[in-house]
């Protein structure tokens, strides 16, 4: 987001009443319609949905500034996801249509945002891919390449310190806590990652482009 863009809504949003919610808190339930816009201001929140067996499958990660669920907002598409907070969370909470009429008279805004939705779409793609037709390796390297260029930078060893733990991998992979567990070990004797201080650390992110053939 250009950063006259990213004043332009900080100073909207900002009018807007703020809370702050703590890890794991739950702030939109599946089949819950919310009334209110969320834009985050600070921490994360993942998009999720329940499977049959209880394990939660990650559909989306927002960091800021974002703002959702948008789709709900746009079109009225009923909400079948969870939101859950990732961190310890600053948020303002904005009425729907107020939202909406801001994004409707910003035409710079709704292009960032649309801009957005298909860097998003991208990688949704992208992982739908590797789903259908990758390797358990494959489908870890290709979350692990996604975290690193979301949410983590490049350190000045050229590492990449992640926040995202093995159970969060797992639920963004569709892989099991046990498979993911596995194929770490395996790239840890690459020397691709390492873990230091209970941290996941991507030590060679050529290598992991290489494995997929590809640089995201």
């Amino acid at each position: 987001m250009r950063q006259e863009i990213a004043d332009k809504v900080d100073h909207f949003f900002g009018t807007y009443p703020q809370r702050s919610y703590p890890k794991g808190q739950i702030l939109v339930f599946a089949d819950e319609n919310p009334e209110h816009i969320f834009y985050l201001v600070k921490g994360r929140v993942r998009k999720y949905d329940v499977s049959y067996r209880g394990d939660e499958m990650i559909v989306n990660v927002f960091k800021s500034p974002s703002f959702f669920p948008m789709s709900w907002a746009i079109d009225r598409i009923p909400n079948r996801y969870f939101y859950k907070t990732e961190a310890p969370t600053l948020l303002h909470i904005v009425p729907a249509e107020d939202a909406l009429q801001f994004i409707k008279d910003n035409p710079d805004v709704m292009l960032d945002l649309l801009a957005r939705v298909y860097r998003g779409t991208e990688g949704l793609l992208g992982r739908m891919i590797h789903l259908m037709s990758g390797t358990a390796k494959s489908r870890l390297v290709y979350e692990l390449i996604l975290e690193c260029r979301r949410f983590s930078n490049q350190e000045e060893s050229g590492s990449y310190r992640l926040s995202a733990t093995e159970i969060d991998l797992a639920a963004r992979s569709g892989l099991s806590r046990e498979t993911v567990s596995r194929e770490m070990h395996k790239l840890k004797a690459h020397g691709w990652v390492s873990i230091e201080k209970a941290n996941i650390v991507v030590t060679d992110m050529p290598a992991l482009e290489r494995s997929l053939g590809t640089v995201l």
